[in-house]
């Protein structure tokens, strides 16, 4: 049921809009670090300056002394490396989440179920209309890195079924503040996001598919971090220019991981058949097939 789950996510995926990433017309000699100074004045700014009304459930600016959303315990600040660039990324938690059946945090490579809208940050006082709203499956390794790292903050709810479609409560709730540089960069994103612009997202994530196992291999994508860097994205052990976590044949033997899998427990992970190789696992060693 998951696999078939996972085959459904992955096909969607391709298709929503957060998938493609950013714009390619980046200049190559633009000065990220110094925007990201910039984008991060600019978000303290806009904090220090707005509040969160939970009449409206929404941000609005401090018109009669309420307690800024820098200044409420509330909002969580995260220090982010991205691309050898320090950037601060801010998150609201309304409500961190409590799944049933119980599950824990999505990893930075899971697939979860959330509803979305976007904003712009325009000036400290103003946003922008929606630009974007919709809910649907994602995988968190292909949208902005924005999200990437702010969604393995919450947790999923509740899946309540009856005699109508599905629905969800007490998923993990919150407003994502993040700065350009983890979101569109300098390219932007034509027509609805300038170069530069630091966005808004309120978010509601409603379900994860745990240990997400993007090329049905028998590892889960988040464990296929061979040089253990926290990043999958970049390992890939035969050199075929596709990451292992999106590779079936990891060490490019002719042999699917999945099938190097001697002991027959479904994961390929625990076995080791080279006595020249003694800690190296099959699926990532070329002599064993």
């Amino acid at each position: 049921m998951i696999k078939f789950k996972h085959f459904f996510y992955t096909a969607i995926i391709s298709v929503i809009l957060y998938s493609c990433g950013g714009s390619s017309n980046t200049a190559a000699n633009f000065d990220h670090e110094a925007q990201a100074v910039i984008d991060n004045d600019s978000l303290v700014t806009f904090l220090k300056n707005n509040y969160y009304n939970a009449t409206l459930d929404s941000v609005k600016v401090i018109d009669s002394g309420q307690t800024s959303l820098f200044d409420d315990p509330n909002l969580k600040t995260k220090d982010v490396k991205e691309n050898d660039i320090d950037y601060k990324l801010y998150y609201y938690v309304n409500r961190i989440g409590t799944p049933v059946p119980v599950k824990g945090f999505p990893t930075v490579m899971d697939s979860v179920y959330a509803k979305y809208r976007g904003q712009r940050i325009i000036r400290k006082d103003s946003l922008s209309p929606d630009f974007d709203k919709n809910t649907t499956w994602f995988s968190l390794n292909r949208v902005i890195r924005g999200w990437t790292y702010s969604f393995v903050h919450f947790k999923g709810g509740e899946n309540v079924t009856g005699n109508g479609p599905i629905t969800y409560i007490n998923g993990g709730k919150g407003i994502l503040f993040i700065p350009s540089g983890l979101a569109y960069r300098n390219g932007g994103r034509s027509p609805s996001i300038l170069p530069n612009e630091n966005l808004l997202f309120y978010i509601e994530l409603w379900d994860l598919v745990e240990n997400t196992d993007d090329d049905l291999d028998g590892i889960p994508s988040i464990f296929e971090d061979v040089d253990g860097d926290g990043d999958p994205r970049n390992d890939d052990t035969d050199s075929n220019n596709v990451p292992n976590y999106a590779d079936a044949d990891d060490d490019g033997d002719g042999k699917l991981t999945k099938d190097e899998d001697a002991n027959g427990d479904g994961d390929p992970r625990n076995d080791f058949s080279d006595p020249k190789n003694p800690t190296l696992p099959d699926y990532l060693n070329r002599d064993i097939r």
